[in-house]
């Protein structure tokens, strides 16, 4: 089942992502009237497709091949290879015909509609949800093995100051634009009340990237919602409002400590240790009061095969979620989607110049299929994120320089417009055989690597 749900939730984004690539390159070839052959999501090699149909001089259609996807224009040479225009004059609708500003445009438009994209779903989950705000006085639950842990940070710290400067919320303490520059210094508060001081490493972002993600988060007590009848915990006597503080004589903080011990012991008997506070039924109550106040119980509860004792999560955390109105929803779209591309840059500059280690830093489908089911198992808005910053990336990859990359086109056609002739077609096609060679290459690179390095 895990398989079928990471591969369907890799579909989909890739799905999303290249049919709003392919279509700023379609769009913008329709505007300035060139004929597009060809709208494919995902790739027909040997003819092998889902669906095709054509409307007009289009053929649109789903290839079997879901890495990608592709729009052929007429009188240009790309990754079809097709060369058969070149024996005969360029016609008015060919886009080799065309000026070199629109050519530039054509090539620019996946690319923009990828910046469009990030910029819309951070918008539109701003504009929805408000800007959140968690305070910095919610202590962290930090993940084995993730590069915070790495670098000393432990579940209870609490974030005071990052490069000497203050900081009130998580938001403020992991603002991507602090990732941009030299690496970030943090300053955190034990809970025996000592400040730390943490340095991040050298390749901080190469494990981020292996880790996926930071690995922290605010910490979220359990403290039980509901309890389900006829279930092991009500069996035993719990009762919601109640906070689980140990398993088996071993202290827990966090829910996803609990359902982890839990899960991995079905039809096995553990000791849970839990503290309630008997409150009226409508009385706010915290977990702090639950601790300081609360009468202490302890039972051995079995879960059941599956894994489960019955009980529900009850939301403790403090956001605040600051509405900002369309403008300033539109506003704070941009500013992620600026700083998120300004992270992403400064990226592959580290992973380019030797500062990131490569193989850590890049990952393939097999790793973004795995990001993909994670997210989206985390919720609607997870998913939107990851996204958002996965279209970023395609657009920074497909902006490089490189030849059959947008950006390889981009600079040839520019070259064009600064000699005032065209390039020789067969030079073109050269130049576009080597290109998908080494990306075929690095794609295989990337995609032993994904499986060398899961």
């Amino acid at each position: 089942m895990d398989v079928l749900s990471t591969t369907f939730f890799f579909i989909i984004a890739i799905f999303i992502l290249v049919t709003v690539h392919e279509f700023g390159h379609f769009i913008t070839a329709r505007i300035f009237g060139m004929r597009v052959d060809k709208f494919y999501i995902g790739f027909d090699f040997f003819d092998l497709r889902l669906w095709k149909k054509k409307i007009g001089d289009t053929e649109y259609g789903v290839g079997v091949f879901p890495l990608g996807g592709y729009v052929k224009i007429s009188g240009m040479v790309d990754e079809s290879m097709d060369t058969d225009f070149g024996t005969s004059e360029p016609q008015p609708w060919e886009f080799r015909a065309k000026p070199v500003w629109q050519r530039l445009i054509v090539l620019a438009g996946g690319v923009t509609m990828n910046m469009v994209l990030a910029a819309a779903i951070f918008t539109g989950v701003t504009l929805t949800l408000g800007e959140s705000r968690t305070s910095s006085t919610n202590p962290a639950f930090v993940e084995e093995g993730s590069v915070f842990q790495k670098m000393g940070m432990q579940t209870g710290d609490r974030f005071l100051s990052v490069d000497g400067q203050k900081v009130s919320t998580w938001e403020e303490a992991l603002d991507p634009e602090r990732f941009t520059s030299s690496s970030p210094v943090f300053t955190v508060l034990r809970p025996d009340g000592r400040d730390t001081t943490l340095a991040t490493p050298k390749h901080f972002m190469s494990e981020v990237s292996d880790t996926d993600g930071f690995g922290i988060r605010p910490i979220v007590p359990p403290v039980i919602d509901e309890v389900l009848e006829n279930n092991p915990a009500a069996a035993a006597g719990m009762r919601p409002g109640s906070i689980i503080t140990a398993i088996d004589g071993r202290p827990v903080s966090d829910w996803t400590e609990v359902v982890g011990i839990i899960s991995r012991n079905p039809s096995k008997p553990i000791t849970f240790t839990w503290r309630w506070l008997d409150t009226a039924k409508d009385e706010p109550v915290t977990a702090v009061d639950i601790l300081a106040n609360g009468k202490e119980f302890t039972a051995s509860i079995t879960p059941s095969a599956s894994g489960k004792i019955g009980i529900m999560l009850r939301q403790t955390i403090a956001t605040e979620r600051r509405m900002l109105g369309f403008l300033g929803s539109v506003e704070s779209g941009i500013s992620q989607t600026w700083k998120m591309s300004a992270m992403s840059v400064q990226g592959f500059a580290k992973i380019f110049t030797g500062q990131e280690d490569f193989r850590k830093s890049v990952g393939g489908p097999i790793k973004i299929a795995k990001i993909a089911n994670r997210s989206a198992e985390q919720g609607p808005v997870s998913f939107l994120y990851f996204l958002a910053v996965l279209s970023i990336s395609l657009a920074i990859i497909n902006i490089l320089p490189v030849p059959a990359l947008d950006g390889g086109q981009f600079v040839l056609n520019a070259a064009e417009g600064v000699i005032g002739r065209e390039i020789p077609i067969e030079v073109k096609m050269r130049i576009q055989q080597i290109g998908m060679t080494l990306l075929l290459a690095l794609f295989a690179y990337i995609l032993i690597n994904d499986i060398l390095n899961p």
